[in-house]
């Protein structure tokens, strides 16, 4: 037998862009009898020619023992096969030829090793791998996605969904990119799919994963499978970000025992976690346990709080060497204190880290914006496994409260110290004129006392030093979630290079949405009257309420879906394709728990039910122009119900929904082009897609040409557009050093001009112009071509590592980011901001030429980060010990990562007068992101 190897198995560093095993689907079932019959004809075909296999054992090149569960897999195709610990791997193909070995485990670095296969059996011997030194980077990663304590502001996608990819380019944008809120390809992150077990994860409310509801347990969610973008998925039909697998059960994880602990000046300030899986036993059982603590007194971001315990256990049964039965249940309790946006006054006024929300009560720090989840995730699963079919079954449970914290306000001043009264722009920019000398008094009372006065609220709250009606209380938004799912799922293989995937997923939630007060600061009761209109929230309950009371609002939202799935793929020698399609049903109720004075017909009591019915499609090709390079084209088209949060216009007082709501269209293809040269490695992608028929939901107060009031602003009709360009590239020059390069270039737009309507919740107006229900129809809003704030639409990277044969590395990565645009206000680019209101006519200025220089679009200013990492390793006896280090930001830079134009200002006289002094009161608010920050981790594995 003749055999082929162009590389032996030294032992190589880690070749970041590798693909993980993929299985693919088909649209609809009226193709299924035609690709049966293919793979009829197929398998026989590969009976005929005869399989290839390549055999091996894996071993730990420190220790020369066993691993643990490992996968073998041929790049550029989706032959691959998962390993158990203690066992020799046998990978069977019908590929021929010159191809790429990919081996890779949990905490190791993945080897490629060049092959011929030109006979039926191919023999590796031993290969050895070695630990991944640069491992505890996710922990990094991790430290980096906590901060985003305004995720449900910004949605980055630069989060925990790509910390399980080695592409070269997903890595600079979740370590490096991330920490400027960078989103891959422009993309929401609610437009990834996330799984644990098999379950999706993704919320009924914006499609976002929410992961600090199982953060801090990174040693047990650390198995990951991710498929990036339109790729296909073994486990589901998949988002157009792409998909992530968390595999929880214990026979997947290393064995052993591993402690560590953290210090950081980000989001907390220290962690400890301790982690023990059992691996296999000889009596069928193993189990996996870890707990960690992380906390923070103040964050980077001042009175920012953090403390967070999490805990994790596991245990599995193998009932034989084909089929297991597994138990996970988690908890991750977090509470943490917020941020805010600023405008650029109270940035010069008070530096980046400033924040409004805390102040000081009684010497502590006390911030009035936290944020608290505690969520517990029970599961149970069945998986088979045998040569040609994967079955896994599993359903899961998870409740509990996630509650946001805020001071309300009646018939009292607004407690905000930023609020546009207290600062010095009110007193120059108003209508009779600047007034210096005030301008001067207000900069000196802020900066004497910049945060907010709690014991001012108490003193508010009593009347001769006795308790009364509050006019400030401290209550929570809770929405307490029970939500059931259960999942069934198949990976059939049916012929050589054939497999056929199919499964399905049901989801059931009611989730209990009101407002609690948790504190009347002093006072004795609150009178739950709507401060705007003087009605009542709650006519068939109590007019004072107490401490522990629900007020303001009560309903319940009731959801369920069913999502099903079949995927068809074929893999041949030079090519392969693959076709897969899926049909979702959702529906959604919301049922009042108050009668609402306001809305006496529709407040109470259940709603109709919105019923939603959809359907995506997707196919790929890829073809191998040698063993080493190859090209794979993707496309999709499908259509989603839109998001709960963009169903009903107020949800808390009635239930109206949105006009003529339609399902959301997706059409999307990119290219991408792969290398796996011995010294260089990467990818190259172009992409396109299009949203349309989208809808947007916000709420403000505003000043408008129309009228002024608290609004809710519907945006119907919404179409944006992405285009641009992936590369991400890895240079080997030594055995030691390695140069990486990546960029990313895009335009992401929005492509039609949509309708907007503005509800005044005024029902029952004599205005001829506002409908039954209090909408007022705006029109057309200007914004086409306008840019979408979804973070740099530019970003590049340039790298450089060194790893010592000693076990210590350092590298370095330079990042240049630009072209990052807040969010536009709709309402200013409708007519309504031509009108006068004292007039009712258009403003004599307000021509298009004015308004359209008024209203250009800011670019925030671009900016260079320097993040610099670093680590070292030890084999002390049978203990395995790192050190990992980051400074990111080296240089302090201080730079804006998002924001949003704010819409007080609604019609052209107050907006022009707002803006002449140069320092607005209401001009756009930003986030700013981090200075030089520091990640320090030890950890011990035994």
């Amino acid at each position: 037998m003749k055999i082929t190897i162009l590389a032996r198995g030294q032992h190589k560093k880690c070749l970041k862009g590798g693909l993980n095993a993929r299985f693919y689907r088909i649209p609809v079932g009226t193709l299924l009898f035609a690709f049966l019959c293919l793979t009829a004809n197929t398998s026989l075909s590969q009976r005929v020619q005869g399989a290839f296999a390549v055999e091996g054992k894996v071993l730990n090149a420190q220790t020369g023992t066993s691993l643990g569960p490992y996968t073998v897999s041929i790049e550029g195709s989706w032959v691959s096969k998962k390993i158990e610990a203690n066992t020799r791997f046998r990978l069977e193909t019908s590929l021929t030829g010159e191809q790429l070995l990919r081996i890779s485990a949990p905490d190791f670095v993945t080897k490629r090793i060049p092959i011929v296969l030109e006979q039926q059996l191919l023999d590796l011997g031993t290969v050895y791998l070695e630990r991944d030194i640069a491992v505890d980077k996710t922990d990094n990663l991790i430290s980096l996605t906590d901060a985003e304590l305004y995720e449900e502001e910004n949605g980055s996608t630069a989060s925990g969904l790509l910390q399980a990819s080695r592409d070269i380019f997903l890595t600079r944008a979740a370590f490096d990119f991330g920490q400027a809120f960078f989103k891959v390809r422009g993309y929401d992150r609610g437009n990834g799919t996330v799984l644990i077990n098999g379950i999706p994860m993704n919320t009924f409310y914006d499609r976002r994963a929410q992961w600090n509801t199982w953060g801090g347990l990174n040693d047990v969610t650390r198995n990951q499978d991710f498929t990036n973008g339109l790729e296909a998925s073994d486990h589901t039909f998949g988002g157009i970000l792409g998909t992530t697998q968390i595999d929880t059960r214990p026979s997947a994880m290393r064995p052993g025992l591993r402690i560590s602990y953290s210090v950081s000046n980000r989001t907390y300030r220290g962690r400890a976690m301790i982690t023990y899986n059992s691996g296999n036993r000889d009596s069928g059982f193993s189990y996996s346990v870890s707990a960690s603590k992380r906390w923070a007194s103040e964050g980077y971001i001042s009175g920012t709080l953090y403390d967070a315990d999490s805990f994790f256990g596991a245990v599995e049964y193998r009932i034989d060497p084909k089929n297991s039965v597994s138990f996970t249940s988690l908890l991750a309790s977090n509470r943490r204190g917020r941020s805010s946006a600023i405008t650029e006054e109270v940035f010069n006024l008070a530096g980046k880290k400033y924040n409004p929300f805390w102040g000081f009560q009684r010497g502590d720090i006390r911030n009035s914006r936290e944020r608290k989840i505690q969520q517990p995730l029970l599961m149970l699963n069945y998986d088979h496994q045998s040569d040609r079919l994967r079955l896994s079954m599993g359903a899961a449970y998870q409740y509990g409260p996630d509650a946001r914290s805020r001071i309300g306000y009646y018939h009292a001043p607004n407690p905000d110290p930023t609020y546009y009264r207290y600062l010095p722009s009110f007193y120059i920019n108003g209508p009779t004129g600047a007034n210096f000398e005030n301008a001067m008094l207000a900069k000196e009372g802020f900066l004497n006392k910049p945060q907010l006065d709690w014991g001012k609220l108490y003193r508010a709250n009593t009347k001769e030093g006795a308790p009364s009606t509050a006019s400030y209380v401290w209550y929570d938004d809770t929405i307490q979630n029970s939500l059931l799912s259960v999942n069934g799922r198949a990976n059939l293989k049916v012929g050589e290079g054939v497999q056929l995937d199919f499964g399905a997923t049901y989801r059931t939630l009611k989730a209990k949405n009101f407002a609690v007060l948790r504190d009347l600061l002093g006072a004795e009761f609150h009178e739950d009257i709507d401060p705007f209109s003087g009605t009542r929230n709650d006519l068939n309950g109590l007019l004072a309420k107490e401490k522990g009371d629900i007020f303001n609002y009560n309903y319940l939202i009731h959801a369920d879906a069913f999502d099903a799935f079949l995927q068809f793929r074929m893999d041949r020698n030079k090519w392969g394709i693959f076709l897969a399609g899926n049909y979702t049903k959702t529906a959604y109720q919301r049922e009042g728990l108050f009668l609402n004075e306001r809305f006496l017909e529709t407040s109470f009591g259940p709603g109709g039910m919105i019923d939603f019915s959809n359907y995506g499609a997707k196919a790929g090709f890829n073809y191998k122009i040698t063993g080493r390079h190859w090209i794979k084209f993707h496309g999709a088209y499908l259509t989603r119900n839109p998001a709960f949060r963009n169903v009903f216009i107020n949800p808390r007082e009635n239930n109206h929904t949105v006009p003529n709501l339609q399902n959301e269209k997706i059409s999307t293809v990119d290219c991408n082009y792969y290398v796996r040269l011995p010294k260089l490695t990467g990818r190259i992608s172009g992409f396109y897609t299009r949203f349309q028929n989208l809808t947007d939901i916000n709420f403000f107060f505003v000043e408008s040409g129309v009228g002024s009031d608290f609004v809710q602003e519907v945006l119907s009709g919404l179409d944006k557009l992405h285009l641009g360009t992936e590369l991400g590239m890895e240079y080997k020059m030594s055995s030691s050093v390695k140069v990486s390069a990546v960029a990313a270039i895009g335009k992401y737009v929005y492509a039609r001009d949509p309708s907007l309507t503005i509800n005044f919740d005024t029902a029952g107006s004599e205005d001829d112009q506002i409908n039954a229900v209090g909408n007022l129809d705006l029109g057309k809003a200007k914004i086409k071509d306008l840019k979408l704030a979804q973070g740099p639409q530019k970003a590049y990277a340039l790298g450089l590592e060194y790893r010592d044969p000693k076990y210590w590395w350092v590298g370095g990565i330079a990042n240049y980011l630009a072209n990052n645009y807040g969010q536009i206000s709709f309402i200013n680019r409708t007519g309504s901001f031509f009108i006068d209101p004292e007039t009712g006519r258009s403003f004599p200025q307000a021509t298009q030429e004015n308004v359209d220089a008024l209203l250009t679009q800011r670019k925030m200013e671009d900016c260079y980060l320097l993040n610099v990492i670093g680590g070292k390793s030890w084999l002390v006896g049978n203990k395995y010990v790192s050190l990992f280090a980051s400074v990111n930001n080296v240089f302090d830079t201080t730079f804006k990562t998002g924001g949003f134009e704010q819409r007080r200002k609604g019609n052209f006289g107050e907006f022009k007068q707002d803006q002449l002094s140069g320092n607005p009161s209401f001009g756009p608010k930003y986030w700013y992101g981090y200075g030089r920050t520091y990640f320090v981790n030890l950890a011990i594995s035994f």
